[in-house]
């Protein structure tokens, strides 16, 4: 027997609930608020990512490219895939939105089914010298 899919919530009880859950860790809080899905052999998996876009959408913020292409290239889509050669390329688009310079620097740590990309203060590598 299959569980019918949750209904997700959002704006204003959204955040309510997450006010309710605030002792909770961020999954559970997610999957409380019913961002998650339940797959073969009744796995359930949470939805963090469309949890915290329902969260800045509540808030007033939204992550969607809407309103910002001026008719060049390709639109974001914040997915790529690894390339042939194992690469994965994160384009222009992004790395000027966030005001990225040729040799910045960034630390990466890898997580469960995640990277993380930390910055280096350029003033952190100054000081070893």
């Amino acid at each position: 027997m299959t569980e019918p899919a949750p209904v997700p919530l959002t704006g204003k009880a959204l955040l309510q609930k997450v006010k309710e859950l605030s002792h909770l860790p961020r999954r559970e809080k997610a999957r409380r608020c019913g961002y998650y899905t339940v797959g073969k052999n009744n796995q359930t998996r949470v939805n963090l990512a469309d949890f915290f876009e329902a969260l800045l959408e509540a808030k007033g913020t939204t992550l969607s490219a809407e309103g910002s292409k001026d008719g060049r290239g390709r639109e974001p889509t914040y997915r790529v895939s690894v390339h042939k050669n194992g690469q994965i390329v994160i384009g222009s688009t992004y790395t000027e939105k966030m005001g990225l310079k040729p040799g910045d620097e960034f630390e990466i740590k890898l997580g469960y089914k995640h990277i993380h990309l930390i910055q280096v203060d350029r003033d952190d590598n100054t000081q070893d010298e």
